[in-house]
């Protein structure tokens, strides 16, 4: 049962701060750029690429699985209807309304539907722990046309580039205690992009939620819809307090700083494991209604827009990484451990998921799979939670557990799975685990009285 809409859910927006982008609009300007890059630009001196894509995937093809998770639906399993923000479009996988054009971009594009109903496209990063090592700084970047409709035609439109902090993945009713970051946000084709910090609690706290903390400007040269700029986001912890920042073609716009959003909640936004990047085109929902000051998209608002992403990077400078790491690197406990990236297993199939992806399969009792250099630090863990399906025979069921260090240890931690109404019909389900600091070798297990298949396992992570 999905909670009330009272429930806190990200990038939700009052009408204060909806006012404020009026005084922003901006009569458009001349000038059309539609062509892609030829390649993510190189990081400039002492800038070090840690992640991208470049979207050059062959016309109608969806984004590659390997990057990226397709989000589908009202909302994620659980969690608040409507995404949280009174949107009402259905995110697909369709070709159709997310997927590469061919030309170097990825297209997201809102369609509407002989009844009226609206369907568009949500990705985000498969992976959740990019953030600036010690005394580094992170930059998340992107070149991105925006929807090229305005005036009438473009209410309703909600298109933005943002970043989660990962322990949302699996809870979704931890927001905005664990940190978003808008890098962009447009709504009804207005010439200008907002950039938002979201934290603490809700309603009010530091982040003055539902609001956050925000600025916008007008897109430098061309408008927002009519050409493509880069969008850029970093989070600096060189400097002292730390800094966010957002710009827009280079420009710096908005500023953030550690001693504004103070303590405990500058750290329940930065020392988790990390964040996952998002892009999507929204219809209708409280920011786009609140600009407008009345119910959006409406009759006049036409569909088949669509916002085009060239690419989407991650820089790092300079910072001293916490630990060495072993061959073949650490793995953070409190970011996303895809299940399908073990390093041994037994008994266990990777298959296509769903949810975009892959997600491990045919697991029956005796079935493992090995995890090398997982980090735990100096916290134990209070639970652990997994995302799982079963479409298993009635009266089937079993236990997924976590041991450490060896596959016949005694568990730490487990809770037990039946059918959930089918083999993609996914679902987190939590399990406490015992205390565990430092770095080890995790084991899921899979224990059942029956000799049949009972469980998938798409991905699983630890919880403070």
């Amino acid at each position: 049962m999905e909670p009330a809409r009272t429930t806190p859910a990200p990038r939700r927006r009052r009408l204060s701060l909806a006012v404020a982008a009026l005084a922003t609009a901006a009569t458009a300007l001349a000038g059309t750029t539609l062509s892609a890059n030829a390649a993510v630009p190189p990081p400039p001196a002492g800038w070090s690429l840690v992640w991208s894509d470049d979207f050059t995937g062959a016309a109608n093809t969806l984004p590659a699985s390997a990057n990226w998770i397709i989000d589908t639906g009202t909302s994620y399993p659980g969690g608040p209807p409507n995404w949280g923000t009174g949107e009402i479009q259905t995110y697909t996988n369709s070709t159709a309304n997310v997927a590469h054009d061919g030309a170097g971009n990825l297209r997201i594009t809102p369609l509407q539907n002989a009844s009226g109903g609206w369907t568009s496209g949500r990705i985000e990063t498969v992976r959740s722990n990019f953030k600036p090592s010690s005394g580094g700084v992170l930059a998340i970047e992107g070149r991105i046309q925006m929807p090229n409709v305005t005036g009438a035609e473009a209410l309703g439109y909600w298109p933005a580039f943002w970043a989660l902090g990962s322990p949302y993945r699996g809870n979704y009713q931890n927001w905005p205690g664990i940190g978003e970051f808008d890098v962009m946000e447009n709504v009804n084709g207005i010439n200008s992009v907002w950039g938002v910090l979201h934290c603490g609690v809700a309603p009010g706290g530091p982040c003055n939620e539902f609001n956050g903390i925000g600025a916008s400007r007008a897109c430098p040269g061309a408008t927002c819809q009519s050409a493509f700029h880069t969008y850029r986001f970093e989070w600096d912890t060189s400097v002292s307090p730390q800094q966010l920042r957002w710009y827009v073609d280079g420009q710096l716009f908005h500023t953030v700083t550690q001693s504004q959003v103070g303590e405990p909640y500058w750290t329940q936004m930065t020392g988790h494991g990390g964040y996952f990047l998002l892009l999507n085109v929204a219809m209708g929902g409280g920011f786009p209604n609140g600009v407008a000051g009345f119910t959006t998209p409406t009759a006049s608002t036409v569909p088949g827009r669509s916002m085009l992403v060239d690419y989407v990077a991650v820089y790092s400078r300079g910072g001293t990484p916490p630990t060495t790491p072993p061959p073949g690197g650490t793995v953070d406990a409190y970011g996303t451990i895809q299940a399908e990236a073990f390093n041994a297993q037994s008994g266990v199939i990777v298959e296509a998921c769903s949810e975009g992806g892959q997600n491990i399969g045919a697991v029956r009792n005796g079935d493992w799979v090995r995890f090398d250099n997982v980090e735990f630090g100096s916290t134990p863990p209070r639970d652990f939670v997994a995302r799982v399906a079963s479409g298993a025979a009635g009266g089937v069921s079993g236990l997924v557990e976590v041991r450490i260090d060896s596959p016949t240890a005694t568990p730490i931690g487990s809770f037990a799975i039946a059918n959930t109404g089918g083999w993609q019909s996914w679902r987190p389900v939590p399990g406490n685990v015992g205390a565990v600091t430092g770095r080890h070798t995790v084991y899921l297990t899979f224990t059942s009285g029956q000799p049949a298949n009972f469980v998938n396992v798409n991905w699983f992570t630890f919880r403070h």
